[in-house]
């Protein structure tokens, strides 16, 4: 992809993300959407950037949620906070895997595919958490899931169609740019 490589695609697009998790976390504020931001992280950054991605987005998250949204200084939640932050890297992982095994196939079946696998891998990982240490299985009853799988549906959407006006944005600066340095040399 062309604007993994753009000097001006990823400061745009990494710092509108940041911003996007963070605005999120005031909204939803229980509900962050890693799922979608591991697929997002995938599809348009290298292995590495994506996964340094995923932790910026989730400390932007733990930020908001300790600094603006007072959530308590207790031991259980900084377990769960950083429970959260291992399951967005694992969801991660498994959206960078999936979408580079399954290179035959469409970019959007491609897209859809990681995004099942790394929602999957990110409950799972956050129920045996609940189940074993933490308690709380209760918030993986069906139709709470389903809640939560829709907003990460409807978030990654959204963050497709961001990624498309970012990547103009940073097509139209470099044009700007080139345009402008030529035309100081007339």
């Amino acid at each position: 992809m062309s604007e993994r490589n753009s000097v001006w695609f990823r400061p745009l697009w990494f710092g509108s993300l940041i911003a996007i998790s963070a605005a999120i976390t005031i909204v939803f504020t229980c509900v962050t959407p890693f799922a979608a931001f591991a697929v997002i992280a995938a599809v348009t950054a290298p292995r590495r950037d994506a996964v340094m991605l995923t932790v910026a987005l989730w400390l932007a998250n733990q930020a908001v949620g300790f600094g603006l949204l007072r959530y308590p200084w207790t031991a259980s939640t900084f377990a769960w906070g950083a429970a959260l932050g291992v399951a967005a890297v694992i969801g991660t992982f498994g959206a960078l895997w999936t979408f580079e095994r399954l290179g035959s196939l469409k970019p959007f079946a491609r897209s859809v595919v990681a995004f099942v696998a790394a929602f999957a891998l990110y409950q799972v990982m956050l129920y045996a958490v609940a189940a074993s240490w933490l308690g709380g299985a209760e918030m993986f009853a069906p139709g709470i899931v389903r809640q939560v799988f829709l907003i990460n549906a409807v978030t990654l959407a959204g963050l497709f169609a961001l990624r498309q006006v970012v990547a103009g944005a940073a097509v139209l600066i470099r044009r700007g740019r080139a345009h402008a340095s030529s035309a100081g040399l007339a």
